[in-house]
């Protein structure tokens, strides 16, 4: 029976064992600071101190965009499983999207023909949109941003790390002969030190500089990183104003819909109440009745009187209260509501009304 064996070089196999042995030793030798050790130059030093800078930063900005974009850590561990193997990504549903199935699934059962279910389903359908505006930012911003940076991580960073650790070895190594160089005591043990010892010098310094020529090329990559960066925040302009055209899409759909007016009883007359003739310069939302506080002597209280006034509004000061149709300002105001009482209109302070509820009676 023929069995094919790999190839050893014995000699080969030897004097690696040998040079593992003796950057154990001299590794060793330095921890407990018996030798000397050979120290990078300060330029070289300064190089590898930027490059780990990058890479810690860079490892982290990768984690927290990714965070952002998926906020789900299993779902990223399973794309990152798919990416490995080479396989496509499932088709995921975004929250958003599952509200939006919702909504428009509970504005079916509640009626289509009804306000509140046309409501569901008009929103149900932009957060539709919303979700598919946001399926398009994550993976638009893994192209122009997270994959490069994370293909310089795996590719131009592994290659750095990689020859910064076979430079650590040559240095072990010249380190090593320069102490044999030290030890050697006959003349053809010391010719044969020192032969070694400019080899590993060469070794040394041919390893150095290409350790450094690739350290000095991190600034090539931040350069572009920085145009990743600006696509990135593109990404992000396209994605917020995508969002914010469907948000104001539905709000002027919402706005069209019929909404209920509210009913009122004058003069035991139920009539629709509709928003005040010639509001000048004021759009109304809805309409109320209300009817102004009075004080315990059921006067209006002069101050109010004399505010009212200041805004051109006139009020019957001997009813018990005095009835006015009011309507929310546009934009809304936290302190003041648009008035009318037959032709008198302006600002009425919102804490000196009370609002009617629609089965009130109401004599104008």
């Amino acid at each position: 029976m023929n069995i094919n064996l790999p190839h050893f070089n014995m000699k080969n196999l030897v004097k690696e064992a040998g040079s593992t042995i003796s950057r154990v030793v001299q590794l060793t030798e330095e921890k407990l600071g018996t030798t000397e050790r050979t120290e990078y130059d300060l330029h070289f030093q300064n190089l590898a101190e930027r490059a780990d800078v990058t890479k810690a930063w860079t490892e982290k900005l990768v984690k927290d965009t990714e965070s952002v974009l998926i906020p789900n850590p299993q779902n990223r561990v399973e794309d990152y499983i798919f990416e490995k193997i080479d396989k496509s990504k499932p088709k995921r549903v975004s929250n958003l999207e599952h509200l939006a199935l919702d909504m428009i699934e509970a504005g079916g059962d509640f009626g289509q023909d009804l306000p509140y279910g046309q409501a569901l389903i008009k929103v149900g359908q932009a957060e539709q949109k919303l979700g598919q505006c946001e399926h398009d930012f994550i993976a638009t911003s893994g192209i122009c941003f997270t994959q490069p940076l994370r293909k310089f991580l795996e590719g131009e960073m592994k290659t750095i790390s990689k020859e910064r650790g076979i430079l650590d070895s040559k240095r072990l190594d010249l380190d090593a002969c320069k102490n044999r160089v030290k030890k050697a005591r006959s003349m053809l043990g010391q010719q044969s030190a020192e032969r070694d010892l400019r080899v590993a010098q060469a070794e040394f310094d041919r390893q150095s500089e290409i350790t450094k020529l690739l350290l000095d090329g991190i600034s090539t990559s931040q350069a572009s990183h920085l145009r990743h960066l600006h696509a990135f925040i593109q990404t992000q302009v396209r994605y917020y104003k995508q969002c914010g055209d469907v948000m104001e899409q539905l709000q002027r759909e919402l706005a069209k819909m019929q909404h209920p007016k509210p009913r009122l009883r004058i003069n035991s007359e139920d009539v629709d109440g509709g928003p005040p003739s010639s509001v000048s310069m004021h759009s109304c939302d809805s309409d109320s009745v209300v009817g102004v506080a009075l004080d315990s002597d059921n006067e209006i209280d002069k101050s109010l009187t004399n505010l009212l006034e200041d805004f051109n509004i006139e009020f019957d000061t001997t009813a018990i209260s005095t009835v006015i149709f009011v309507t929310e300002c546009s934009p809304v105001n936290e302190d003041y509501m648009y008035a009318k009482q037959g032709l008198m209109k302006g600002l009425v302070p919102r804490a000196f009304v009370e609002m009617l509820d629609e089965e009130h009676d109401v004599t104008l």
